[in-house]
């Protein structure tokens, strides 16, 4: 699939639910795919592109709950409506917890649908922005050599040159070396930039 326009998920064990769905939203200019089993949705290779999932609660063999925790476990971080005609509180507030976008009881309306769309999708662009910039900051990061990803390291846990040159017993000036070719290797042009890099990569606490 190469288009740009958002792609609707549905998972639903109810034939007529996913052919009214489909019918919905492929009038508001969406691709979409429709899934009878979670298994079946999980199988499927997910293009690069926006899009979320609406998913039925209740379904055979693996329930719309376990699907959303599978897809944490798994990375997958496709914003999840979940619309169910037997669901309760416990059941709806789990689903938020985990990360739902919406928790739609049935029957529910086209608008209120379409609203919770447009808020996942949103969220979806989030989410992908936050991620390519983790993978062009790590595509810098495997640049560094073992001693510059030292320096990194300790430049953005606060130390000041001088003092990661007594750390290592080294000569200020090798440190300083170091420090100027982690700066161009990381396109960083502050150590306020380089430390916001080593947050998005997980190096260190962003608290």
């Amino acid at each position: 699939m190469t288009s740009s326009k958002p792609v609707i998920y549905v998972v639903d064990d109810d034939v007529s639910v996913g052919r009214a769905l489909s019918l919905l939203l492929k009038a508001h200019d969406f691709n979409v795919e429709i899934f009878k089993c979670a298994t079946d949705f999980l199988a499927f290779k997910h293009p690069k592109t926006s899009s979320c999932l609406i998913l039925d609660l209740r379904l055979p063999y693996m329930n719309g709950l376990v699907l959303q925790e599978t897809m944490a476990s798994q990375g997958l971080t496709i914003p999840i409506i979940f619309i169910s005609g037997h669901g309760n509180i416990p059941m709806s507030v789990k689903a938020m917890k985990g990360g739902a976008v919406d928790f739609l009881p049935k029957p529910f309306t086209d608008k209120d649908l379409l609203n919770a769309i447009d808020r996942a999708i949103a969220k979806d662009k989030i989410i992908n922005k936050d991620l390519a910039e983790k993978e062009n900051i790590w595509r810098r990061i495997k640049t560094l050599s073992p001693r510059e990803l030292e320096v990194f390291r300790l430049v953005c846990s606060g130390m000041l040159s001088k003092q990661i040159a007594f750390k290592r017993g080294t000569a200020l000036q090798t440190i300083k070396v170091h420090r100027s070719r982690v700066m161009q290797k990381m396109q960083a042009k502050t150590v306020t930039a380089l430390i916001h890099f080593a947050q998005k990569a997980g190096l260190i606490s962003s608290k």
